[in-house]
């Protein structure tokens, strides 16, 4: 069931959504090499905490961990650790929820540490520009599939792979609501977007093969082939006037 927001509801979204995106600013200067995951987890948390929030994913279908961590070849779910430092070279991908005052924001950044490859450089900048193509074609009456199959189109024109197995979706009162959100398909299909969804877009895209397995751990998912996966994600309220990133 697909929840429409009142005005007053969509605001509530935006000031969680105003947390998420303030943190994963401060995230850009607070990477570097030679900190491990399990510190980036602590500096969120505070953050989150400071703000009289609460970490969305924590304790979530039993993620152990505040935020998402996933290095190089993990595509999603990573989880933080004591025991994984950063290096130069290495792409992160962050991915951030929090609930205020009942209401949930989510958003996903993918940052390089130190000098990165060329083809990392252009994973991260493909990456990102695919969501904000999707966020374009999020409009009242086009259809899901239009922001799916926009993502996919600039995804493969530029050589590189949609991961399938995971999907954006509705968010509101819950941290996963319908619709779901998927980053590949053929235009013109699913639901009809209308005035007062809220949604999170949020491609995955790998520079190999767009297959995913899961980790011994349960929830950490890395690309099949080993190559290297970005993740970018806003949160987005359709709205008459268009399309608005309530993570900016």
């Amino acid at each position: 069931m697909i929840i429409i927001k009142s005005e007053t509801e969509i605001k509530k979204i935006s000031e969680a959504c105003k947390i998420v995106a303030e943190i994963l600013d401060k995230l850009k200067k607070y990477i570097k090499e030679g900190i491990t995951t399990a510190q980036i987890e602590t500096f969120v948390e505070k953050e989150i905490y400071k703000k009289k929030a609460l970490p969305a994913f924590k304790g979530y279908r039993g993620y152990p961990s505040s935020v998402c961590l996933s290095l190089n070849s993990q595509v999603v779910h990573g989880i933080p650790s004591k025991g994984v430092k950063l290096k130069n070279g290495d792409i992160i991908s962050i991915d951030l929820g929090v609930l205020l005052n009942g209401f949930y924001g989510d958003a996903a950044i993918t940052l390089s540490v130190g000098e990165v490859s060329q083809e990392a450089k252009k994973l991260i900048e493909v990456t990102e520009q695919a969501l904000y193509i999707g966020i374009d074609n999020a409009k009242v009456g086009n259809r899901v599939s239009d922001i799916s199959s926009s993502i996919q189109q600039h995804v493969e024109k530029n050589g590189f792979s949609v991961v399938r197995a995971f999907v954006g979706h509705g968010i509101g009162r819950f941290l996963h609501e319908d619709p779901q959100i998927p980053n590949f398909g053929k235009p013109g299909r699913g639901v009809k977007l209308r005035e007062g969804m809220t949604i999170a877009i949020e491609p995955m895209v790998n520079i190999g093969s767009p297959d995913v397995m899961i980790l011994e751990d349960g929830w950490t998912a890395v690309t099949v082939d080993g190559s290297l996966s970005a993740h970018f994600e806003h949160t987005v309220a359709i709205t008459k006037n268009g399309p608005e990133i309530l993570t900016k």
